[in-house]
């Protein structure tokens, strides 16, 4: 699972700022403990120091520090009882002046053998789906809202299927890549003309996989390539359009939008090809979506592209009339 530095860093601030109140109301709490009972916070403080001061004096003596910490045991046993007393006196549970991590996989760090734990992938999902809805409208746009309705159920004999059943057979399709997402679930092509629901499913795909704690890029085809330039012949300070670069082509998972309104140039036929081929090469799914026919590709893009494209992608054609126009006609 590839993580986006920047979101990444965003959500581990926010996962330390969530620990660091925790940690503030369990010191609140503990204090108002201690106020209650004033006796509890001198054996805690004897607990903790006691130890460190016989073992000490024990090896300045030259002397063995075992019998030391016998003694030790049994004094420490004795104040233990004395706190469980006091507390459930007092109604509370005996780990009552305990710190407990929420997280007992990680110990509230966020990572476990290396990897990131799950209670700060939560973050990073959280994180993602702010940065995503600058974009796509995650909140509106799911699988749960995407009405059928608006599609003909007349059977189109050029097509040999309604428009209505193919974006049944569509939607199913989208909804299973997403609920199943892995870096096994290969590309898909959605292609059609506009307002037919390319970018809703497109929305509802990335919610769904970002949500699960996947990285997910969302963004336009000509921005996309802006950032390739800009990176190629260095056309900022810093090294933002590099990161930019980074995160196409390294994310889980990478939509594509409006592929074929951009400036058609050598360098965005050799950007595509690099972003196309590094990810087939690297298993990291994509999902082009484009106003152009499939047959459309080759006369636009170099025959590798083209190839590549319709070898490896699931290709999803969209028919129908223009949802937005309609809506617009019925008020």
């Amino acid at each position: 699972m590839a993580y986006d530095g920047k979101i990444l860093r965003r959500a581990y601030q926010k996962f330390e700022e969530d620990r660091q109140q925790r940690q503030e109301r369990f010191q609140s709490r503990r204090e108002s403990i201690f106020l209650r009972q004033p006796r509890l916070r001198q054996i805690e403080g004897e607990l903790r120091t006691t130890m460190s001061r016989i073992i000490a004096s024990a090896l300045r003596r030259g002397t063995d520090p075992l019998p030391a910490v016998e003694v030790l045991k049994e004094e420490n046993l004795g104040l233990q009882e004395e706190k469980r007393r006091l507390l459930a006196q007092m109604g509370l549970p005996e780990d009552a002046l305990e710190e407990k991590p929420a997280c007992p996989l990680c110990g509230d760090s966020g990572y476990r053998g290396g990897q990131v734990c799950r209670c700060l992938r939560k973050y990073y999902a959280r994180e993602q789906q702010k940065e995503l809805s600058r974009m796509l409208d995650l909140g509106g746009q799911s699988f749960e809202t995407f009405s059928l309705s608006w599609y003909s159920d007349t059977y189109d004999p050029a097509l040999g299927i309604s428009p209505r059943k193919n974006m049944a057979r569509i939607l199913e399709i989208c909804r299973s890549y997403a609920e199943t997402f892995s870096q096994d679930s290969g590309s898909l092509l959605l292609t059609g003309d506009p307002g037919l629901g390319k970018t809703f499913l497109s929305a509802a795909i990335a919610r769904v996989v970002s949500g699960d704690g996947w990285s997910v890029v969302y963004d336009t085809a000509g921005r996309i390539f802006q950032r390739f330039e800009a990176q190629k012949f260095g056309r900022e300070e810093g090294d933002g359009a590099s990161a930019d670069v980074e995160r196409v082509l390294g994310c889980d998972l990478l939509i594509l939008d409006d592929l074929g309104t951009e400036m058609t140039t050598a360098f965005v036929q050799s950007a595509l090809y690099q972003i196309v081929n590094t990810r087939l090469l690297e298993k990291r799914p994509t999902i082009l979506s484009t106003n152009l026919k499939v047959e459309a590709l080759h006369s636009r893009y170099s025959p590798q592209i083209a190839s590549r494209i319709e070898g490896e992608y699931q290709i999803l054609p969209f028919f129908g009339e223009d949802i937005r126009r309609l809506k617009r006609e019925r008020g």
